[in-house]
């Protein structure tokens, strides 16, 4: 850890690690006895050491709404669950409709075709 941080915020900061670490630990294996240990996208199966590439994501991002019924997890091989949360940053640039169907805001004023009416005037 740099040396710029106090050894109190470099102990306090290992400790939310550690904290976070558990807490992935005990939804994961949760999710491991609840569901199959198949990629919800792709549908790799998994076992062995292999096992270890299969993740739990959280279908709402809440990485602390872990109900125990598992009902926000899937289970995703870490290439589909990099994909997926790859999916929702570039749509979050998007212009386009949202998963709601509202029209996110346009982030650009320019407008190729303001004066094209005039353009086509001259002709």
């Amino acid at each position: 850890m740099p040396s710029n941080y106090s050894e109190g915020d470099q102990k306090f900061m290992a400790g939310l690690r550690r904290e976070r670490d558990e807490r992935m630990k005990g939804y994961r294996e949760q999710a491991l006895k609840l569901f199959p240990p198949v990629c919800g996208h792709c549908g790799r199966e998994f076992e062995g050491r292999r096992l270890r590439e299969l993740t739990v994501h959280h279908k709402d991002h809440d990485h602390d709404n872990n109900p125990p019924d598992g009902s926000n997890w899937e289970l995703l091989c870490v290439y589909c669950h990099e994909n997926e949360h790859s999916r929702n940053l570039a749509a979050d640039w998007s212009e386009g409709p949202t998963a709601r169907g509202e029209a996110a805001a346009s982030m650009s004023t320019y407008n190729p075709f303001a004066n094209l009416g005039d353009i086509m005037k001259k002709k």
